[in-house]
């Protein structure tokens, strides 16, 4: 399951992509207009500005924008950092692998096998999803 930040982040990124070019959008009108605490949303912001997604502009016409351009950011990005890891298991993770502790074998572990095949699946699916694709189909509801 993701977290609610990892979502929160989401939806604010994609927000953020359906405005791409008009400037900057301020902390209230994301947190408004997507239903997401402000106090929130305002250190996810921060967190998405330090992995050079986002700027920032301060004054009466300050806010938040998009540094990337929306084809060039997908989910699988911002899953992998809020989450650390898109696998379900650690034994076939990429990025946090972790020996099994239930396999005796893990070369021939059924298991395994079934779970890399969702982790490759899945990564193969988010990392195809852009930010451009999701802002021009935006939903209601996510």
């Amino acid at each position: 399951m993701l977290s609610k930040k990892t979502r929160y982040a989401m939806m604010a990124m994609i927000k953020l992509a359906t405005e791409y070019g008009k400037g900057p959008i301020l902390i209230g009108d994301i947190a408004q207009s997507e239903n997401i605490p402000q106090r929130f949303l305002e250190n996810i912001l921060l967190e998405l500005k330090k992995m050079g997604y986002l700027g920032s502009r301060l004054g009466k016409s300050g806010g938040y924008y998009l540094l990337k351009h929306p084809k060039d950011v997908n989910l699988a990005e911002i899953i992998r950092h809020f989450e650390g890891t898109i696998a379900l298991l650690h034994c076939v993770s990429e990025k946090a692998y972790q020996p099994c502790e239930f396999c005796k074998n893990e070369a021939e572990c059924k298991i395994k096998s079934v779970f890399k095949d969702i982790r490759d699946y899945t990564f193969r699916l988010l990392e195809g999803k852009t930010l451009e694709e999701l802002a021009s189909s935006k939903q209601t509801d996510m």
